[in-house]
């Protein structure tokens, strides 16, 4: 088996703003605003609902809460899904491989985390939907619409070429607590960037700048799938 992490969630390029982390490790996980003009996606963040009982809109500035949501991934029936070369990563998982989500959290109030980049939730992979078209493709993309109705992607007018994961139900979970990944570093310009901190290299053997989704990372090796399980609570089983 294989792990790919991949970078998700409103960040400071996109919205301006970042998930909020809080003072007991615990934090919010706020989807991208849907950048798609004829999406057909109505919520906004104001109609979700976050862990801490709030709507998602209460961590946001007005500008941005009343936007609509891009919900992907989305952990109700666990689908995450994109087009273009983020598609031809995803089309790389198998099943039974994890699909490993991480996101900027900036501390909330009086929260003593760092502002950093966290692991935020997985998927068990357990089927993958390639190369979506309205004829001719892998499947239909009403079939799309109908069985993942809480994903946003699916809901944009073209969606040719998408490619959706879905997760293993019982073996996928937006996590409590945030797992801090990076540390900030400065590079040749002088302007900071989040990198892989020195332990989690260590842990799961990957190195360097994590600032943005792409190319998204690969962890092979059992010794460090291993320690990725740990890290996600996972029971360590190197059969699959």
């Amino acid at each position: 088996m294989k792990a790919m992490l991949l970078r998700v969630g409103i960040d400071k390029s996109s919205d301006g703003v970042l998930s909020p982390i809080f003072h007991d490790g615990t934090f919010e996980y706020i989807p991208l605003s849907e950048k798609d003009e004829d999406s057909n996606e109505i919520r906004t963040y104001h109609d979700i609902i976050g862990h801490k009982g709030k709507p998602l809109s209460t961590y946001l500035p007005t500008g941005v809460a009343n936007r609509k949501v891009h919900f992907d991934p989305e952990f109700t029936t666990f689908t995450y899904g994109d087009a273009g070369r983020k598609a031809n990563y995803l089309m790389k998982l198998n099943p039974g491989d994890l699909l490993v989500f991480y996101a900027g959290l900036t501390p909330y109030k009086d929260a003593k985390y760092p502002e950093a980049l966290y692991i935020i939730g997985y998927f068990t992979v357990k089927k993958i939907w390639g190369k979506i078209h309205d004829q001719g493709g892998t499947v239909p993309i009403r079939i799309i619409r109908r069985e993942y109705p809480n994903n946003s992607h699916p809901k944009r007018v073209d969606i040719r070429g998408m490619v959706l994961v879905v997760g293993d139900p019982g073996k996928s979970k937006l996590l409590e607590k945030g797992i801090l990944i990076s540390q900030k570093k400065i590079n040749k310009i002088s302007r900071r960037y989040h990198a892989v901190s020195p332990e989690i290299e260590e842990l799961l053997g990957i190195k360097g700048s994590i600032q943005r989704s792409i190319p998204p990372r690969f962890i092979e090796e059992n010794h460090n799938i291993g320690n990725l399980k740990k890290l996600l609570g996972l029971t360590i089983d190197l059969r699959d």
